[in-house]
């Protein structure tokens, strides 16, 4: 977990603003059990492969910058401790509620990899996800929450930004950013109309909430009645990314310079 506040860790946070990026770590710890044949290509399939980088300006305008290191065939920062997938993991409940997204192999510990290939070599112990889970998931949000309510202390809000990318898109009518608020209840509505508006000013389609209405971060802590704010975003890989090569793309330098103007802006108002 890297975490870049834009401040001492003695002193007033600068804004209400945390910057979030919980899938674009790397770290594939030695545990892991890769499903036999498995590439390189499917198993960072998932990732938010330089979302870091495209988000970095946002730590000197004094937003909170934090930073998933691990990966997310690993761990998936961005879902509830408890979304376990009985397909994958022994000692879960059969006859216990299994989330949708758990279900579909993409759950706290992931079945399946971005592209839909098996990511395991065999089945994990309860315990063995456990392990992963306290290492990783629970430090990780353990420090989300002391900059939450940091920064309301601070302010008397905070507003969290949870930033992702999505799958590139051909499709010319297609949107290159959607904002998710939770179909409005995780912020402020001027602050997921804010966000849009900025996006659409650098002359990208974006979409609120379809697909992407917000993962478990944004419900956890969009609660706007005290004074949490949150909203996701995510944005078309194509703008920015080479996706065979997992490195910047032909669009980077333009998508880098667009998401600073938008965190200038944001961050100034």
């Amino acid at each position: 977990m890297q975490d870049v506040a834009g401040r001492r860790e003695d002193a007033r946070p600068p804004t209400p603003w945390v910057f979030a990026s919980p899938h674009s770590g790397t770290t594939v710890p030695p545990d892991m059990r890769p499903a036999p044949g498995l590439s390189r290509r499917s198993l960072r399939s998932a990732e938010d492969a330089l979302v870091d980088r495209l988000i970095a300006s946002g730590a000197s305008r004094g937003a909170a910058l934090l930073l998933g290191d691990v990966s997310r065939a690993y761990v998936d920062l961005n879902r509830a401790p408890d979304e376990l997938d009985p397909d994958l993991i022994d000692g879960v409940d059969a006859g216990a509620p299994v989330s949708p997204r758990a279900a579909a192999g993409y759950g706290v510990i992931p079945r399946l990899s971005g592209d839909g290939h098996a990511l395991n070599a065999a089945r994990l112990t309860r315990a063995e996800a456990d392990a992963r889970v306290a290492a990783w998931h629970a430090p990780y949000h353990a420090r989300l929450t002391e900059l939450m309510q940091s920064a309301r202390a601070a302010h008397g809000r905070a507003i969290l930004i949870d930033w992702h990318s999505m799958p590139a898109t051909r499709d010319a009518g297609a949107p290159r950013v959607v904002v998710g608020d939770r179909h409005g209840e995780s912020c402020a509505p001027e602050l997921s109309r804010r966000v849009q508006g900025l996006f659409e000013a650098e002359g990208w389609r974006t979409a609120l909430n379809v697909p992407y209405a917000g993962g478990w971060s944004t419900q956890r802590w969009g609660r706007p009645s005290e004074g949490f704010h949150a909203v996701q975003i995510e944005l078309d890989r194509g703008l920015y990314l080479d996706a065979g090569a997992l490195r910047p793309g032909a669009g980077w330098a333009r998508c880098t310079a667009g998401v600073e103007r938008v965190i200038a802006a944001l961050l100034a108002g």
